[in-house]
């Protein structure tokens, strides 16, 4: 590629990047989560093998491997946590904590973000998969699409 497009991207990325995480963190108050999140990301591999080139990002394929795994081990987990009364049971709301904060009764909720109990681990197990699984279709038809001599 030309180099104005490797320096878009460059710059390009890191944003799109940024905003992919933010939609995977928020997904739980504003529309989006870790489906959405994880695309965007994705659409930064995306971006990145056609700049530069798949050759570059080879090695990448190990880590997304397992990455996919670890998303989806981490969803069934969370979705366990409650089987004692439901499946899929938000056992951190309302618990205290980092994440099971109680919403204000009072006025408008202003979006905290540390009242959902499980859903935004459940965004962040999502997001990681999504990541990781287009991510690595992206990557391994860069690689195994492109003609050899």
């Amino acid at each position: 590629m030309s180099v104005i497009v490797r320096t878009v991207s460059r710059v390009v990325a890191p944003v799109a990047l940024a905003f992919g995480a933010y939609v995977i963190m928020h997904g739980h108050l504003t529309p989006g989560g870790g489906f959405q999140g994880g695309a965007v990301v994705a659409s930064v591999v995306a971006l990145l093998v056609v700049a530069f080139g798949c050759e570059r990002w080879r090695k990448w394929t190990h880590v997304l491997l397992p990455l996919e795994d670890v998303g989806a081990m981490a969803f069934v987990i969370l979705a366990f946590l409650g089987v004692g009364a439901t499946f899929f049971r938000n056992v951190l709301a309302g618990s205290g904590g980092l994440f099971g904060a109680p919403v204000p009764q009072l006025g408008p909720n202003p979006g905290a973000l540390n009242t959902a109990g499980t859903l935004p681990l459940m965004n962040w197990a999502v997001g990681f998969k999504v990541i990781a699984g287009l991510g690595a279709v992206v990557l391994l038809l860069a690689l195994f699409g492109r003609e050899d001599g």
